[in-house]
């Protein structure tokens, strides 16, 4: 049984580096995502970036995945296959990205609306990164894994969508999946305490419909039972005293969109 790898100070500063070119790459994505643009495109683009600034794409051929960006379509919820699909008004688009620098590994999700899109979608992106938020404030020291969980599933559901149970987060840092896992559904007070040291991916995977989802026949894409869209996103995060210390930051992607919509 693995278990769970403690980081220092020094190796957390180093994991915030490869977390903010995960940050950054998600900004260049950004730049050119649009109607028009295939997913391959996104895919080539993401790995020359992070090439360039001295990094590995931490997701190509992990475990045999053949490409650098999970890019997952409207009711697709992660582990999407990017390809010569050719990117349409009104589609919803998640972007994973991880990157490995200096022997350490970062990761992080942004959701994309492609133009405009539907109500229901405004309000599952905007939901779906509130969970985030409200799960990564429980990431201090002294909480339990299922703080998190439970402020992630209480939101989601509040709002009458479904918290994906199949997937979850998990520790990462030295390699790309460690213990623990971080479920976006929980009790408060239960699970494994949170102690300094430790770095984990919370990434709530919500469902507009149901909770359900279906594994593709590619041993990979994982889409909604009901066909209804699916958003995610997701942080690095260093458990904190009195508050989380976040790696990752969608700080660069938002500046990138807001300046695109402003023009």
């Amino acid at each position: 049984m693995s278990k769970i790898l403690y980081k220092s100070a020094e190796e957390i500063e180093l994991i915030r580096e490869s977390a903010l070119l995960v940050s950054r790459t998600h900004a260049e994505v950004a730049k050119v995502i649009g109607p028009g643009v295939t997913t391959i495109e996104l895919d080539r683009l993401a790995e020359t970036f992070i090439r360039d600034n001295g990094g590995i794409p931490t997701f190509l051929n992990y475990g045999g995945f053949p490409y650098s960006l999970c890019i997952s379509l409207n009711d697709q919820v992660v582990h999407g296959f990017p390809g010569n699909y050719v990117l349409q008004e009104g589609d919803l688009v998640s972007v994973d990205c991880g990157a490995t620098l200096n022997g350490f590994v970062g990761d992080s999700a942004y959701t994309f609306a492609i133009g405009e899109v539907s109500d229901t979608v405004k309000k599952l992106m905007r939901v779906t990164k509130e969970c985030l938020d409200l799960g990564v404030a429980k990431a201090v020291v002294g909480m339990r894994i299922g703080d998190i969980g439970y402020a992630i599933q209480e939101h989601a559901e509040k709002n009458g969508f479904g918290v994906v149970k199949e997937l979850v987060g998990h520790g990462v840092g030295v390699k790309l999946h460690e213990k623990p896992e971080v479920p976006n559904y929980g009790k408060r007070g239960a699970g494994i305490k949170l102690e300094e040291g430790m770095v984990i991916a919370i990434e709530p995977m919500i469902n507009a419909g149901r909770a359900g989802v279906k594994f593709w026949d590619d041993g990979w894409t994982v889409s909604t039972v009901d066909k209804k869209p699916s958003a995610h996103y997701e942080h690095t995060v260093a458990i904190g005293k009195g508050k989380p210390d976040i790696l990752s930051t969608f700080e660069y992607v938002e500046n990138v969109l807001k300046e695109k919509h402003n023009n």
